[in-house]
């Protein structure tokens, strides 16, 4: 999953934007309302981390922005705000969760992995063939034999199986695999795609991943 988190302080924002990465789920930085809403407007996000108290808009004015805009990203309000009138008033916005500083991180992945099942995704094992892949413990198999993949290898590998028949364009994949900061143009999808293709063709399953020249790529 992609994961926006708005984060006025450099240094929470940095370690949960670290972390998040490290964990396999490409992470971008806003340290304030305006560039929130910017980066929403810009890329696809699964999940906003939101903190509440942000200088000029604050967390409620972003969260409602966005839900008048229609998107779905779904909400995680992270503030150290803990009385229930804060948190009923961010449910009321479109919220999906909220979680009160300080916090552990085990929790906060806990709750993002729900916030996931709830919308169709998360821990459910994802399977085309004789190809599992469990999201939850990041494993692939093929016939019950493990296959050793890159973290974007297994992204990528991710993303197609839940977007099993719907054709991905090059960019659209791009903005699923790397956060706004990464220096790589879209072009890496192709090297991406052409490794996992040779390691799904070494596990006895190369012929998933297909091609639509001129449109992507799309699991068969």
């Amino acid at each position: 999953m992609r994961i926006l988190v708005v984060e006025d302080s450099p240094r929470l924002g940095a370690a949960l934007t670290s972390g998040l990465t490290r964990d396999g789920h490409p992470s971008d930085l806003a340290a304030g309302g305006a560039a929130a809403l910017a980066y929403l407007e810009r890329y696809p996000y699964d999940v906003v981390v939101l903190d509440l108290m942000l200088p000029a808009i604050d967390g409620l004015q972003v969260l409602k922005t966005l839900r008048a805009r229609g998107i779905g990203s779904r909400v995680l309000v992270l503030s150290a705000r803990d009385q229930v009138d804060d948190r009923v008033q961010a449910l009321n916005l479109g919220a999906d969760d909220y979680l009160t500083k300080p916090f552990s991180y085990e929790e906060l992945q806990a709750r993002l992995h729900a916030l996931l099942r709830r919308g169709g995704q998360g821990d459910v094992r994802l399977r085309a063939g004789a190809l599992e892949l469990d999201p939850h413990a990041r494993l692939v198999q093929v016939a019950g034999q493990p296959l050793a993949l890159t973290p974007k290898e297994f992204a990528l590998l991710e993303l197609l199986l839940r977007e099993r028949g719907r054709v991905l364009s090059r960019m659209a994949i791009f903005e699923r695999l790397y956060d706004a900061t990464s220096a790589a143009s879209d072009k890496v999808v192709e090297v991406v795609v052409s490794t996992l293709r040779s390691k799904l063709a070494r596990a006895g399953v190369g012929d998933l991943i297909g091609t639509r020249r001129g449109f992507g790529y799309v699991l068969e």
